[in-house]
């Protein structure tokens, strides 16, 4: 994607799903700081608790990140990731990956908030159990169903 800033008022941000470097969700917070920056984030949060797992296990501060990042392609701030922040190792990534990925309501209230979310969107869904499906789902994108 470059350094497109996206207008999060009128489009998306990518899926957190999509990889950067390997990486989950590292495309989609990029693409709300980005919208941030510019003053087009609309109704999204930066950061949101997805985004601040994100920033823990790379040991950043939300507000470096947020001036990192400034004017840097995807590319760039891959590379700047790699230099300021914890590395991990591809096994800790993927197992990273694999939590975010698979991350579901922690708490009552926050299965309270989903399952608000999930019967507002698709009633239906009762597959739908992580952040990241309701997340794509909220967003138009295609989740396909879960076996039972």
């Amino acid at each position: 994607m470059g350094n497109t800033v996206l207008d999060l008022r009128y489009e998306f941000p990518r899926s957190p799903k999509e990889t950067l470097d390997g990486i989950v969700h590292f495309a989609r917070i990029i693409d709300k700081v980005r919208a941030k920056r510019a003053g087009l984030i609309g109704e999204y949060i930066y950061p949101c608790p997805l985004d601040q797992m994100f920033l823990a296990f790379f040991k950043i501060e939300a507000e470096d990140f947020f001036e990192a990042i400034q004017n840097k392609e995807d590319a760039e701030i891959a590379v700047w990731l790699k230099k300021h922040c914890v590395q991990h190792n591809t096994e800790e990534i993927a197992q990273w990956n694999q939590n975010f990925l698979h991350r579901k309501p922690a708490s009552p209230e926050e299965e309270t908030h989903f399952l608000e979310q999930r019967n507002r969107l698709a009633p239906e869904r009762k597959d739908i159990e992580t952040w990241v499906d309701l997340l794509d789902l909220d967003e138009g994108r295609d989740v396909p169903l879960k076996n039972p």
